[in-house]
């Protein structure tokens, strides 16, 4: 890898500016730059999660979730450049299909919550969420992100079931969502 950061502080974005990959310079709210701080603020959120203790091979899958993310992110990082291919869109399929068929069906919404890993695995939901509307909003303007997309679709489904196996793994039960309760319901 070299030394790619041999300096953090360079002052070269007090401009208002910031460097992509293939060295052209941005505006630091245009889409592309948008999407990829999305991207990079799930992965951190990931990489709080992964700071819970996990059952395995959870905690394997999501470092390699978040190797993934930093791939999209240089895609994102360098325009044309494509490093996420269909078998990492594939590998979540897997696993979500893994995880799908030891839960029960889902009757009702949940909310995010029970434990402390599932709770966090909703808030990296949440977030992929955001990511993948950016990513979307920069499509527009700029083709070719179909697997990046696509990818952060999957990921979102695959945490909300992920969220849901922490928490029978931990003997919680799903935060069922109780529509138009009263105010005595919600005092209990």
């Amino acid at each position: 890898m070299g030394h790619r950061l041999s300096r953090i502080v360079t002052r070269t974005g007090d401009d208002g500016t910031t460097g992509l990959g293939d060295g052209t310079r941005l505006p630091k709210d245009a889409p592309r730059v948008d999407a990829l701080g999305e991207v990079d603020e799930l992965n951190s959120v990931v990489g709080v999660l992964l700071a819970e203790p996990l059952p395995m091979p959870t905690s394997d899958r999501l470092n390699g979730v978040q190797h993934d993310l930093f791939d999209l992110g240089s895609e994102l990082a360098v325009p044309g450049y494509r490093a996420l291919g269909e078998d990492r869109i594939a590998a979540l399929e897997t696993w979500l299909a893994e995880l799908n068929a030891e839960l029960p069906p889902l009757k009702e919404f949940i909310l995010p919550g029970g434990s402390r890993s599932a709770a966090l695995a909703h808030q990296a939901r949440s977030v992929c969420r955001r990511a993948e509307r950016a990513v979307v909003r920069l499509t527009r303007e700029q083709p070719g992100l179909d697997a990046a997309r696509q990818y952060l679709n999957r990921l979102s489904d695959l945490l909300f079931v992920l969220a849901r196996a922490l928490n029978r793994a931990q003997g919680k039960p799903d935060v069922l969502w109780q529509p138009r309760r009263t105010d005595d319901e919600a005092d209990r």
